[in-house]
């Protein structure tokens, strides 16, 4: 009996109940393996043991009523959930069936418990649950189709788009959306793509069930079974109905405007948002001699004068319309051309710019008309009060005649304060004022000057005694027998000011660059220059360098005829400070080359060699340390706060990692390091490395993760270890499709013969 119960592959238990007791005390009987393989427990820990100590406490009393109802005939047998207890105090979801052994007269009654592990079943069907309200609340319309196409699921956003019910789809082929607009093959290509990449996205002109016509952007993919079967395809689709119509609308704006364009005798054109043609009338060739062709792909920059470049950029830097603005262009044949311009940005509904449509008109000859009248009041004043320089104008004698509105600003003095006034008592600092005034002689007799007709910096002095920097140009002018010029002056204080910031920049660039390289230099010379390779074993390591150069350091080198000690390291940051403190702890480590310390030891004195330098300066160290016994084959090692090396046994399928606890170095002066030992069998394989291995990333942002680093240690590991460092190194350049990184991968390879 008791074997037979053994081998049923159900999990039954046989409970005892003293009929006399006044307490419900059930104990357990009999419990076959299965049972208590699934409780944790051996078959012997549980025979004669309250049932409480596997049965939750709080189904206690629902078992009590269950078993009376037993007892008294009203069912022979039942069904109920609960939680039972495992051996390591996990709960287990259990359907019971419970029935009475037939013994009525006896004064103990036997129950058979027969125990259902539903535990997935529940996880199952809250996840399902889940994802049924996920796609019900979903604010994409969704739709589930077999393979074949039938419409097995459909949420409340696709009847809301669609107009049609549950009851009107399912069991359908989502063909009764179709519009008529997509052709069969493209509907063909679409399921050819599905079953062999298992995804397809674009966009398709449906059909509502009230025969409206609209537009879905769709993200159909497939859902596989435990297999790798495709079962099902589920696909999510966004109403861009209204999208596409502004689309449609912007597309025949563009036709009307561009058939306009082309027998008006004006030059209409459009700039892509970083202002290079897209299109441009035939008017170009009249004012400026381009064929449109020679126009499409420029900048519009590269059209016009040095002189209007800056004026029209701040217009399109603040995407604002201009209206009625000259601009002077440069004609094919080299001739100056001027336009009045005027120029719109368009805007979607989201409020992003799409591009610039304008028009300019050659106004060449009207503006010349209007420079023979520059002798008039009117016009000079115009000219004058438009200008965005500081403009001021002397007579013979040296006075001030006029003084803008921006030298007003400019200088802090009104107009009617200037005027009348010497130059010199104005805005020339003390220290320039004889210079200035013997210029000024001499121009007033010759008409000439060194700085005549050209720009030139000089320093400026405002009312309030502070000085700036300007950039000035004067111009000559010869009425009768006398001469007047004219002064235009910008401030150039923000240029001035962003060279100096230019220049700091460069001088920093510079000192980081040397920097950079002294900190190469120091970590190439601290690495090992070949391979340790005997009888017995055979070490290699490899460091690539990053972008930036970091803090790692590897080591490794004979302490006596018996011992090999072995160090990987890691220093925070990227600059000569991490290559600094790579020169003192390999001092330091190989300081005590002759010494007998342990691993553990050895951390704990560098430690506290490094504490106050690391403290200090903010860095950190970490660093793990192995230490081999030649001759019992015996691995020591000792960890602050490194990555674990991988140790990787060819009789084994996967790697298992060395580690033991202790904090990076520099955080806490006294530390006590954990040490750890193992005996290494022949052709045992440690990989060390730095976490620029496992955190270097692909395009999409993944890691490349340890699982791979162990996948490729096990595939190679019959190699060479340099043959292993260097298929580590090429799967993670083929995985990042990079040849450079950001931060510094280290690589060591110990084998034991």
């Amino acid at each position: 009996m008791h074997r037979l119960i053994d081998s049923l592959n159900f999990n039954l238990i046989i409970i005892e109940l003293d009929r006399s007791a006044a307490a419900f005390m059930p104990r357990i009987k009999k419990i076959n393996l299965s049972a208590a393989a699934l409780l944790g427990y051996s078959e012997q820990e549980l025979i004669d043991k309250p049932l409480n100590i596997v049965y939750s406490p709080e189904a206690l009393p629902e078992l009590e009523q269950t078993v009376q109802a037993c007892l008294t005939g009203a069912t022979p047998a039942k069904n109920l959930e609960c939680g039972i207890i495992t051996k390591d105090h996990n709960s287990i979801q259990a359907l019971i069936s419970l029935s009475v052994l037939p013994d009525r007269d006896a004064k103990d009654i036997n129950i058979v418990l027969l125990i259902h592990d539903i535990s997935d079943r529940k996880r199952i069907d809250k996840e399902l649950f889940m994802m049924h309200r996920a796609l019900e609340q979903s604010a994409s319309s969704v739709v589930i189709t077999d393979t074949s196409g039938r419409i097995e699921y459909i949420n409340p956003k696709f009847t809301g788009l669609t107009g049609y019910t549950p009851d009107e789809v399912l069991g359908q082929n989502p063909r009764i959306l179709q519009s008529g607009a997509t052709s069969p093959e493209q509907y063909q290509a679409m399921w050819e793509m599905l079953f062999s990449k298992g995804e397809w996205r674009g966009e398709i002109k449906n059909k509502k069930k009230n025969g409206e016509v609209y537009w879905a952007y769709e993200n159909i993919s497939a859902i596989r079974n435990m297999q790798g079967e495709i079962t099902h395809f589920i696909s999510v689709a966004e109403d861009i109905t209204l999208r596409k119509e502004a689309e449609l609308a912007l597309s025949e704006s563009e036709e009307r405007f561009r058939q306009m364009a082309e027998i008006a005798g004006e030059w209409l054109w459009e700039q892509d948002p970083g202002g290079y043609y897209i299109y441009s009338s035939t008017a170009v060739n009249q004012i400026l001699g381009f064929k449109p062709e020679e126009v499409i792909g420029k900048h519009y920059t590269e059209l016009l004068t040095d002189r209007d470049k800056a004026d029209l950029q701040i217009y399109v830097a603040v995407r604002e319309p201009f209206r009625a603005l000259t601009n002077h262009y440069r004609h094919k044949d080299g001739h100056e051309v001027l336009t009045e311009s005027t120029g719109l940005p368009l805007f979607n509904a989201q409020g992003k710019l799409i591009k610039w449509r304008g028009v300019d008109r050659d106004i060449t000859a009207q503006k010349h008309f209007q420079d023979a009248l520059i002798d008039s009041e009117k016009r000079t004043r115009l000219i004058i009060e438009s200008s965005i320089n500081a403009i001021v104008i002397m007579d013979d004698r040296g006075f001030i005649t006029d003084w803008n509105h921006r030298a007003e600003k400019m200088f802090g003095w009104s107009h009617d304060e200037a005027v009348g006034q010497q130059l010199k008592d104005l805005i020339i600092p003390l220290r320039f004022r004889n210079a200035h005034q013997k210029g000024l002689e001499h121009f007033l007799q010759t008409g000439a000057g060194p700085l005549l007709n050209r720009q030139f910096e000089h320093v400026a002095l405002r009312r309030d005694g502070s000085e700036f920097p300007v950039e000035l140009s004067i111009s000559p002018l010869k009425l009768g027998n006398t001469y007047i010029f004219s002064g235009f002056i910008h401030d150039i204080t923000d240029r001035k000011a962003a060279e100096q910031q230019i220049r700091q920049t460069q001088v920093k660039l510079a000192i980081a660059q040397s920097e950079i390289k002294i900190a190469r230099q120091i970590q190439a010379s601290l690495l090992p220059t070949s391979s340790i390779k005997s009888e017995h074993f055979e070490v290699t390591g490899f460091c690539l360098p990053a972008n930036q150069v970091g803090g790692d350091y590897f080591d490794y080198f004979i302490r006596n005829e018996n011992r090999l000690d072995m160090i990987i390291a890691d220093v925070s940051g990227h600059s000569i400070g991490p290559a600094l403190f790579m020169v003192e702890a390999r001092s330091a480590i190989r300081t005590r080359a002759a010494g007998l310390e342990t691993p553990a030891e050895t951390l704990r004195l560098l430690n506290k060699f490094l504490y106050e330098d690391l403290e200090n300066s903010d860095y950190f160290i970490t660093l793990f340390y192995l230490q081999y016994d030649i001759r019992s084959h015996q691995l020591r090692f000792a960890n602050a706060g490194h990555p674990p090396p991988l140790l990787f046994n060819p009789s084994e399928s996967e790697c298992r990692q060395l580690d033991a606890d202790g904090l990076i170095l520099g955080i806490r002066e006294q530390v006590d390091f954990e040490e750890k030992t193992t005996t290494l069998a022949q052709g045992d394989l440690i990989l060390l490395y730095t976490d620029g291995l496992t955190e270097a990333e692909n395009i999409h942002g993944e890691f490349f993760g340890l699982k791979r680093v162990n996948d490729i240690l096990i595939q190679y590991a019959q190699q060479s270890p340099q043959a292993i460092i260097e298929a580590l190194l090429e799967q993670l350049k083929q995985f990042s499709q990079t040849e450079s990184f950001e931060d510094d991968i280290t690589l060591m390879i110990f084998r034991r013969s």
